[in-house]
């Protein structure tokens, strides 16, 4: 009986190289694997022809989807090769970590205990030390490993060979000794004796959560051998491979494993991403260039020149002139390099060095080109669509193929006309997933004034599988977990303003029933509430609402009852609540009048506009409104045409005469200015109101109110400002207005004919 152990990196294609090659010649009747066993289930999908890597295993908790893993797999990594061995020979193949559904219960156990510690109540968690290098965790999630698993995080790995080698990088170090190496012979033999001495320095005896995964691999292989398997190859990190060559007795690993609580668990095949292979995406295992292990996996024998002719293909293809003379000299370069460096040829940094200095020109924002497009390459796996999956999963891949929205791992732009019935559906959809909380399209503002039109930019993310499943609980499909989910959030919402921007939410998602719920609840809170702030924080979002009726076949009459309902409220109980506020207050109130005058204009409703108006003039004339709500109410009856000519400088007197003080008219004249003070530059009464009101302040009150003043002009566009110190300048006279009077429409007539034939038409 046989058992061999290859110790790997778990995605290098030296080690994946080796590996199979190991494989082909010793011919083993079972590959051990390190990987979670529950998965055991679904490695009969591995050799499915439409499987393409890079791919990962999910494995969940189904009651609790946040706690998950991922188990990623590149084309170059090992474990994938020897999964690919077994089932083309047919022959057995099995995961050996410690199962997840173990991992996972003491997780929770971890959790629950610092949780219940007193010291800790109100405080949060202390963060994670760093995972196994086998597994990667949705972002925002915990790492299995913690403070009480994981007393010391302190870790021994092949930075720490290469710093013996003289190298200051691992990844250098390993790429010399093994993806470039020529002769492999007995290199497994040399990764145990490594690690063995690293095992010296450090035995791992203090983290829990690493002995009891290679306990479960010797049970593992111990199981094996009592099948009567003659011959048994392992493929473990390199870390692991001396404690499983030099097994202790059983019986210590029986007592370490007895009475582990677990909980359930389901797995799956998920695309996977080349940029999250790397380690600039937190993966433990991560590795700085999986585009260019990729290359190298599939052209061995390149001295690198298939590497820059794909580099000035890029190039060619960005608009950038690149010759076969670029690539040539590159190509020199690099191995130039190389020898220098005594190395058997041109690696990555070479060929980095050679690209920078020959094709970038010495300009490293190519080269960052490079790095993305090629180096990194941000390339996303495909897996079979038989493959198990949850119910709302289906249907949203159903749906992007029927939309022919692609999940693709690099941006994509879409401009959706809303007009077009695919677009429409398109929109619906993205609106959906919005609701659901999954990040995968974000929209942008489109020039114009037409609602017909939709910017999204679309970027898809295999940590989107467990979002899915999470999001599962509330419906089989897009259309009923978006219902369901708005619904709950509906309930859970305790103010306006939350329900409000739930219900914009739901109208472009197209959700009936969601809509129908949260009008319910926005009526019910809006009748139950007293706040004027809040209802004019609502408001205007369901204005806009209404817009949708014409693009999106909505009935917008479901919420212009609500609408007139609430507009009548405010319009009752506005002016008092103007009244008897402080700065800030008024303030905050001030930025919600502009928005509120918007909405009304633009529901074009006769009643309630004049509503509305009694309501600015209720708030302008009465004496105990906040100065500068008084002034931006007037302002507001000014635009209207409701306050002009002499009524308005009267208001204008009034408000900045002499009664009334230093302070006080400032913040009535910061009021009525606010936004533009073009009006100043066109009604000379008013600018002559104003600078004898500054003439007459004395020095102590001018001081005073300076403060104002500034704050008020400050916010003026330049061009405004310098018109205004020009009129200054010259006495203080505005542009003369245009009148009936001084219009000559004889003359202008004139040139009708002109302005006709210009634009081909006959007068």
């Amino acid at each position: 009986m046989a058992i061999h152990i290859l110790g790997i990196r778990h995605h290098g294609p030296g080690s994946a190289r080796n590996v199979k090659t190991f494989l082909e010649s010793v011919k083993p009747d079972i590959v051990l694997v390190e990987g979670p066993p529950e998965a055991d289930g679904i490695l009969q999908w591995a050799a499915h022809e439409e499987m393409r890597p890079p791919v990962a295993i999910l494995c969940y908790q189904p009651d609790n989807p946040r706690q998950s893993s991922f188990y990623p797999f590149a084309e170059f990594s090992p474990e994938w090769q020897a999964i690919l061995y077994a089932k083309r020979q047919n022959i057995h193949i099995r995961f050996m970590d410690l199962p997840v559904a173990h991992q996972y219960a003491l997780e929770n156990e971890a959790q629950a205990a610092i949780s219940s510690q007193p010291e800790n109540a109100g405080q949060e968690t202390a963060p994670s030390p760093p995972q196994d290098e086998n597994t990667t965790t949705v972002p925002g999630q915990p790492a299995i490993e913690n403070e009480v698993l994981h007393e010391i995080p302190v870790r021994y790995d092949v930075a720490s060979l290469a710093h013996a080698a003289g190298y200051d990088d691992g990844e250098k170090w390993w790429e010399h000794m093994f993806e470039h190496r020529a002769d492999n012979q007995d290199i497994f033999t040399a990764v145990m004796e490594g690690m063995g001495s690293l095992r010296e320095i450090y035995d791992g005896k203090d983290n829990k959560l690493e002995l009891l995964r290679e306990a479960h691999m010797r049970k593992v292989i111990r199981q094996a051998e009592r099948e009567m398997f003659q011959n048994i190859a392992v493929i473990c990190g390199a870390w692991h491979a001396p404690a499983l060559h030099n097994m202790p007795p059983q019986k210590g690993d029986n007592e370490l494993l007895k009475g582990l609580s677990k909980v359930k668990t389901e797995c799956t095949w998920v695309p996977w991403t080349n940029s999250r292979l790397s380690l600039y995406s937190g993966y433990g295992a991560g590795i700085n260039s999986p585009g260019w292990y990729e290359h190298i996996w599939h052209h061995q024998e390149d001295d690198g020149t298939k590497w820059l002719v794909k580099v000035a293909k890029l190039f060619r293809e960005k608009q950038m002139d690149t010759s076969v003379a670029h690539v040539i000299e590159a190509s020199r370069l690099a191995n130039a390099l190389a020898a220098l460096r005594n190395l058997p040829k041109a690696g990555l940094e070479e060929l980095n060095e050679a690209t920078l200095s020959v094709l970038c020109g010495g300009e490293p924002v190519l080269l960052s080109l490079v790095q993305a497009e090629l180096i990194v390459n941000n390339r996303i796996g495909e897996v079979p669509v038989d493959i198990p999956k949850p119910p709302l999963q289906q249907d949203i891949e159903k749906i992007q193929k029927r939309l022919r929205l692609p999940a693709a791992a690099d941006w994509k732009d879409y401009l959706l006309d809303l007009r077009k019935e695919n677009d429409l559906e398109r929109s619906v959809f993205l609106h959906r997933l919005q609701i659901l909380e999954l990040k995968w399209g974000h929209r942008s503002d489109v020039t114009g004034k037409g609602t017909f039109k939709e910017q999204w930019r679309l970027q898809w993310d295999p940590g989107f599988s467990v979002d899915i499943i999470e999001k599962g609980v509330w419906g089989n499909t897009v259309e009923e977990a978006a219902t369901g989910y708005l619904v709950h959030l509906a309930k859970e919402a305790a103010d306006l303003p939350a329900v409000g921007k739930l219900l914009e939410a739901a109208i472009p998602a197209e959700l009936p029933l969601a809509v129908d719920a949260l009008i319910q609840r926005i009526n019910n809170l809006a009748a139950a509430s007293s706040d004027v702030v809040q209802l004019m924080e609502v408001l205007p979002g369901l204005v806009e609402v209404s817009r949708y009726g014409n693009v999106r076949k909505t009935d917008a009459a479901l919420v212009m009852g609500i609408v007139e309902s609430m507009t009548v409220r405010i319009c009752i109980n506005l002016p008092p609540a103007c009244q008897a506020i402080d700065e800030d207050a008024a303030a905050h109130l001030q930025a919600l009048f502009p928005k509120l005058n918007d909405a009304i204009n633009l529901l074009q409703h006769g009643e309630l506009t004049g509503q509305w108006e009694q309501t600015l003039k209720v708030i302008s004339q009465n004496q105990g409104t906040a100065p500068v709500l008084a002034g931006y109410a007037t302002r507001l009856l000014a635009d209207r045409k409701l306050l002009t000519g002499d009524e308005l400088v009267k208001a204008f007197y009034y408000a900045m005469s002499s009664a009334s003080g230093p302070g006080i008219a400032a913040a009535w004249l910061e009021g009525f200015l606010t936004g533009s003070g073009a009006i100043l530059l066109l009604d000379n009464d008013l600018w002559g109101v104003v600078s004898s009101w500054v003439e007459q302040l004395e020095e102590d009150m001018f001081i005073e109110v300076l403060p104002l003043l500034r704050r008020t002009f400050s916010n003026f566009s330049r061009p405004e400002r310098k018109k205004l110190g020009e009129m200054v300048k010259r006495g203080g006279r505005a542009a003369v207005p245009v009148t009936e009077k001084s219009f000559d429409g004889q003359r202008a007539e004139q040139g009708i004919p002109v302005v006709m034939a210009l634009l081909g038409l006959q007068h």
